[in-house]
């Protein structure tokens, strides 16, 4: 008998399109999904539920995903959950950026279905 572990995700994102494509390619691939749509509301979910992983947009109003990582990265309660940063920026200056605000992986958008679930299996295992 083997024990699955049902691995949840934090999803962020501004755009309702993105979060369902995001949520819809998640789930179906067996993770159990708690949606953000902005940094404010990541940050009081992410307390609150303790997700496994967060995968999260760069430019949102209000607070971006960097400023999102470097809070999250600094409060021990979750200072250990892997955070994916998900932009549309694909210059190497800002995976270094990302990386440096406590990113764990980096996925430029458009990105397929293998390269999310790769991206989060690699933070998980």
């Amino acid at each position: 008998m083997s024990l699955t572990l049902i691995v949840t995700i934090l999803i962020v994102e501004d755009s309702p399109s993105e979060l369902q494509l995001m949520s819809y390619y998640l789930t179906e691939s067996g993770y159990n999904v708690i949606l953000a749509t902005g940094a404010k509301e990541a940050l009081e979910k992410a307390l609150l539920q303790k997700p496994d992983v967060i995968v999260t947009d760069v430019v949102m109003p209000g607070m971006s995903g960097f400023e999102l990582c470097r809070y999250l990265k600094k409060n021990p309660v979750t200072a250990t959950v892997p955070i994916v940063i998900c932009s549309s920026k694909n210059q190497e200056i800002d995976r270094l950026w990302a990386m440096r605000q406590g990113a764990d992986a980096y996925l430029t958008k458009p990105y397929t279905r293998e390269q999310l679930i790769r991206a989060i299996r690699s933070l998980v295992n």
